[in-house]
């Protein structure tokens, strides 16, 4: 590892010194100095491999160790869960350190011009990149806290993905927010630098782990079993993401040509080696661990650290390098702000046939319902048998999700707020409803495989665990779900969050993911057919969704009146032709909200109805095989009860008065409907 971070910074420092590479020279800012110029690379690169090491140690503590029955980590796990306090710690120093050297790179001053806290305080806010540095020290020190008190598995997989979560804000400054297809851009460079943490710190964790001859005969088998799997698909993720961001930024004819294109084509290679080693691993040394020979698992991977570590200086080279201008005419401003150009005012050909595929949810969409689908084949397999409407709800909520994002409908969605709305009714109420109705959990735990009484805990066990806490329960309580679906709306429109986050697409991309995890939340116990962390009565299901119509239609109600513009400034600068008044689309968006509304609520009745008229339909089987088991005795002794108190006789020993002529007595009731003579 120490080899490994040398030579990391060792790539970094040196191609920028050979280079001069400085993306803010070409603005004409002077040189910060030697200090600011080869010390941000090396901070950087040292601080971008402990973020890899905090999420590889807490990966390994999280799902690919076994923890103790009680629920605590084992020795393994809480080792991986110190080492992570350990690069969680570096993190946050080299995070707060990144901030006064981008500050200083940005104005081309010296580093010591810059410090203090007042100077600092001033500067960050208006500087992208300094106030993404900013929020990733929040996020390791949050890590670093909770390494240092947490004992238990499930809390060291929620510090794995505040980790993830960390390594985001980063990702989403630089080369890739700025200029054309930027949308596209951003994207994959996140989910790039996601997997890659995770192929790069897992391994570097699984070696370790290796490295201790008496933890890893018990524990290595199931670690590098598992992390093969997710190497495999961390690869194939970066792969693709590599090739999208790069044919973004790069023109391809530049690729070959320009001093970017060398960096890109140097970081294609390594990955082609990675892969490599990859395969090696899997032919050849994964099958000798999980025998106990370790030998040529630590030689491969060793190598493979090197070289993955390599490549991490590599990158933070390339990100100070300005990428070849395309030679294309200036940009509109619509693709400036946007990322893209819109053809003209939205008709329905073009909702539903210009199309921009929307890169994290709309694969998201595919790959739910392909594993969907493989579920339900699986069931058919063994026999079993899986309702056809639940896999048409859960199809077609799949495909909502992908026209929300990628038709027409997510194209336009960023440029008009009619179009957001439009967008924001589908996540949030369309969307989570069929998915809800789709009972994915269901079908999680009849097929994901099980660890078994005595193996390691596998999937269907990490799933229980995340259904039966005590996080699943408050989200899923009606006084908080409740809230959370409808109050958002108002304090996300009416508080200024809305207009604040217009121009940036990493909080366009928070917002699609809060309107349908809250919607999810909200359809989940009020019409979900899966096991729930609130089981609600039909009654309380019902007044849950009626509870919030009243909401919804003042929401929608409010937009429709209000003589302000939300988010003016960012529509006002985009000037589309074909939204002449800002305010009547804002109304018309509000129409939209207002009108939409009623449809799912529909939905949800006619699913509540259906659904109470099972529950009574099984109750009524239950009571009628019971009545089969025992002769119907307890309707037998209703009936004789009846006829005591008919003829003045009371069960309990007494007497009872009989009723008066012509009322509705006992002996009416014993001869009524509730006497049952026949079988």
């Amino acid at each position: 590892m120490v080899l490994g971070v040398l030579v990391a910074a060792f790539v970094a420092a040196g191609l920028t010194a050979l280079t001069g590479s400085r993306p803010l020279a070409s603005l004409g800012l002077p040189d910060p100095g030697a200090l600011t110029t080869y010390g941000l690379p090396v901070v950087r690169t040292v601080t971008e491999i402990s973020a890899v090491l905090t999420a590889g140690a807490l990966l390994l503590s999280a799902f690919l160790v076994a923890p103790e029955r009680t629920g605590y980590l084992s020795v393994s796990g809480y080792r991986a869960l110190r080492a992570a306090s350990y690069s969680a710690g570096g993190w946050t120093v080299g995070a707060l350190l990144m901030v006064p050297l981008t500050v200083a790179d940005s104005l081309g001053r010296p580093v010591t011009d810059v410090l203090g806290f007042g100077r600092l305080a001033a500067i960050v806010p208006r500087l992208e990149v300094a106030t993404a540095w900013t929020i990733t020290s929040v996020f390791a020190v949050l890590v670093f806290a909770g390494c240092r008190v947490v004992l238990t598995w499930a809390s060291s997989a929620v510090l794995l993905a505040i980790a993830v979560v960390g390594l985001l804000p980063v990702a989403a400054t630089g080369h890739s927010a700025a200029g054309g297809s930027h949308d596209l851009a951003t994207d994959s460079l996140m989910v790039h630098v996601v997997a890659a943490a995770l192929w790069v710190g897992g391994l570097v964790a699984v070696l370790s782990l290796a490295g201790r001859r008496a933890e890893a005969a018990e524990n290595l088998p199931t670690a590098i079993t598992r992390f093969s799997a997710l190497a495999l698909v961390c690869w194939l993720v970066m792969a693709v993401s590599g090739v999208v961001n790069a044919l973004v930024r790069v023109p391809l004819g530049d690729v070959f040509t320009s001093y970017y294109g060398a960096l890109l084509l140097a970081k294609t290679g390594a990955l082609l080696v990675l892969g490599g080693f990859g395969y090696l691993q899997r032919r050849r040394a994964v099958a000798e661990a999980v025998s106990g020979r370790r030998g040529a698992l630590l030689r491969l991977g060793a190598a493979e650290v090197l070289v993955m570590l390599g490549t991490v200086g590599l990158a933070v080279a390339l990100s100070r390098g300005a990428p070849p201008a395309r030679g294309e005419a200036s940009p509109s401003r619509t693709e400036v702000v946007v990322g893209y150009d819109l053809n003209g005012p939205p008709t329905v050909a073009r909702l539903l046939l210009d199309w921009r595929y929307e890169l994290i949810f709309g694969t998201a969409a595919l790959v739910a319902a392909g594993l969907y689908l493989a579920g339900v084949r699986r069931l058919s397999r063994r026999g079993d048998r899986w309702p056809v409407g639940r896999t048409a709800a859960w199809s077609a909520g799949c495909l909502a999700m992908l026209l929300a994002t990628s038709s027409g409908i997510g194209r336009y969605a960023p440029a008009m707020f009619s179009m957001h709305m439009a967008q924001h009714m589908m996540l949030s109420m369309l969307v989570p409803i069929l998915l809800v109705l789709g009972a994915p959990v269901t079908l999680a735990l009849r097929t994901l495989p099980s660890g078994g009484r005595d193996g390691p805990p596998g999937p269907r066990e990490w799933l229980l665990s995340a259904l039966h806490s005590r996080l699943a329960r408050w989200l899923t309580h009606p006084l908080v779900v409740l809230p959370l679906f409808v109050g958002s709306y108002y304090v996300l429109y009416f508080s200024g969050l809305f207009a604040a986050a217009l121009p940036s697409h990493p909080a366009h991309l928070l917002m699609l993911a809060h309107f349908l995890v809250s919607g999810f939340l909200f359809f989940w116990p009020a019409i979900g057919v899966d096991p729930s962390p609130r089981r609600l009565p039909p009654v309380a299901r019902l007044a849950l969704v009626f509870a919030s119509v009243p909401f919804h239609a003042f929401f929608g109600v409010a937009l429709m009146s209000s003589r302000e513009v939300i988010g003016n400034e960012y529509y006002a600068g985009l000037a589309l032709p074909w939204v002449p008044d800002l305010l009547a689309d804002q109304r018309l968006g509000g129409g939209l909200a207002w009108a939409t509304g009623e449809v799912p609520l529909l939905i949800v009745v006619i699913a509540l109805v259906a659904q109470w008229s099972r529950i009574d339909e099984r109750s009524a089987r239950r009571a009628d095989r019971r009545a089969d088991l025992d002769g119907d005795a307890e309707l037998t002794a209703y009936n004789a009860m009846l006829r005591q108190m008919a003829d003045g006789t009371d069960p309990s020993g007494g007497h009872a008065r009989r009723p008066e002529a012509g009322g509705d007595g006992p002996s009416e009731l014993a001869t009524g409907r509730h006497r049952r003579d026949e079988p």
